[in-house]
This record gives C-alpha cells, sequence and structure tokens, in this order.
C-alpha cells in the first residue's frame, strides 16, 4: 500500500527481502531455514525461497552447504547491527574448512560462543566420508569437555574466564562440576597454552568414542571463534592426530585470521 505523501506504489519484493534479512538477524543461531523464514516473516515458502536465491546473488545472505540454512551475508555490515562478527568469521571460514578437508579427510567444525558453551555454525561432516554424525550445525559443545570449547576457554582472557566459569556454576550439567575443581582447570590450561592447541579424547560423556584438537581464531585480539578436526579415539590419539593434522589446522587458521584482516 502507498503512503498518503507518495506518487509511487511500495514495493512488495523489496519489502518482503528486507523482511527475510530482518528476521535473518534475529534468529539466535544466526541462521535459519526456508520454513523457518517462511513462519517469522509469514511470506509463503516459494516465495521465500525466490527471495533468497536473488539476495545470495547480491550477496547479502550466504547458504550453508551443510545443512541448506541461510546467514546474513558480508554485504549486510553496510546496513547495521545485524551482521555479527560471529557471522561473518564463518562466511569466511567456511570455504576455508572445506580445504582442510581435501588434507585430513577427517571432519572440522566451525564453532561460536553461545553463553557458556560452544554453537557449531558450519561443518564439513557432511562432506567427509569419515564422518559419523550429518547433522551437527546449532549442535552446542560444551566448553570444558570438548576440544572447540577448551580452545575458546583456554585462549580467552582471563577475566572473560571467569565470566564464563560464573556462567557455567549455574548449569546442572557434569562441566558444572569441572568449573568448581581449581586443579583441573589449572592443568587444563597449562597443558592447552604450552602445546598451543587443545583436545579431548572421549572427554564429553555424550561423545565418548571421539575424539578432537582444535585452535582458536583471533580477531582484534580476542577469540572468535574455534576450528576443531574431530576423529575416532580408537583410531587416533590427539597427539598423534597433531603430529599429522596440526600444521594443516594452523594453515586454516592463519588463512581465516589473514582474510578477516583484510575484511
Amino acid at each position: 500500500m502507498s503512503t498518503p505523501s507518495s506518487p509511487y506504489k511500495k514495493s512488495q519484493s523489496l519489502a518482503r527481502g528486507l523482511a527475510l534479512l530482518q528476521a535473518l538477524s534475529t534468529f539466535a543461531s544466526g541462521a535459519a531455514s526456508i520454513s523457518e523464514l517462511s513462519r517469522a516473516t509469514g511470506i509463503h515458502r516459494t516465495t521465500v525461497k525466490r527471495l533468497l536465491q536473488t539476495l545470495m546473488e547480491e550477496g547479502y545472505i550466504t547458504c550453508s552447504p551443510s545443512d541448506n540454512s541461510y546467514r546474513l551475508g558480508y554485504q549486510v555490515r553496510q546496513l547495521g547491527e545485524g551482521f555479527k562478527d560471529e557471522d561473518w568469521v564463518t562466511e569466511i571460514a567456511t570455504p576455508a574448512i572445506g580445504d582442510l578437508l581435501q588434507h585430513t579427510l577427517w571432519p572440522s567444525d566451525l564453532c561460536t560462543l553461545d553463553g557458556s558453551a560452544m554453537i557449531i555454525r558450519e561443518t564439513t561432516h557432511r562432506f567427509s566420508s569419515l564422518s559419523f554424525h550429518r547433522s551437527m550445525v546449532r549442535r552446542r559443545l560444551p566448553l570444558l569437555t570438548t576440544a572447540a570449547g577448551r580452545a575458546y576457554f583456554c585462549f580467552c582472557p582471563e577475566e572473560e574466564r571467569q565470566q564464563l566459569l560464573a556462567l557455567i556454576k549455574l548449569e546442572s550439567t557434569p562441566q558444572a562440576q569441572l568449573a568448581e575443581d581449581p586443579v583441573f582447570l589449572r592443568q587444563l590450561i597449562d597443558k592447552t597454552q604450552r602445546r598451543g592447541y587443545a583436545s579431548n579424547e572421549g572427554d564429553w560423556g555424550k561423545e565418548s568414542r571421539i575424539a578432537a584438537i582444535a585452535l582458536p581464531v583471533f580477531y582484534q585480539n580476542r577469540v572468535l571463534s574455534t576450528i576443531n578436526l574431530v576423529f575416532l579415539k580408537k583410531v587416533l590419539t590427539p597427539e598423534a592426530a597433531a603430529a599429522r593434522y596440526l600444521s594443516y589446522l594452523q594453515e586454516t587458521v592463519a588463512k581465516i585470521e589473514e582474510q578477516l584482516v583484510c575484511h
């Protein structure tokens, strides 16, 4: 409907496209499916799909190859606050972890902090012949029992670390007990910082068969995200995985950090 002071008709397509961008900026995970966007905006799924294709071609959104979810793209940085650094690093890191898969064959996850846990924002599980999981995007990983979480926890500033521990202690989870153990925490931090990478070897009860190594991704002197390399602990120990693959993981992180600076 046009406004009384304007001789021009309102562009329904533009309004709907903007509604989709606005909806995407409000999803806590930073990503949404066509169905979720349709429900959030009241726009028919077919129309949503058509508009998303146009927005993607113009660089305003990206589509995850892992689960076909949509996220705000780099162009949205020009439009406002909805595009967070976490969205930015996801867009940059997605092709980088795809390249990493070619060297390791084992899958990787790109994770960012979400409260007292890490949330998987992108993954190569879907494309790895060695993957034991397919649906990983948006899964939450504990900070103190997973490699991705430990990479963030052990390399973030001490003040932030204490804030994270305060949040974890409020939980009714196994990691809440670990947060109360100063000996465990000091050994974890010292070991991780000394080696330069984080690891776990079946420490997360939900995934006791799994081991992983992980590195932080820094941007503007803070940990922006982490990238792990996941494998079966009966096949590799974290030390063996580091000896074989850590250099590839380091190259991937360096590539991402360089592109973050360039943007």
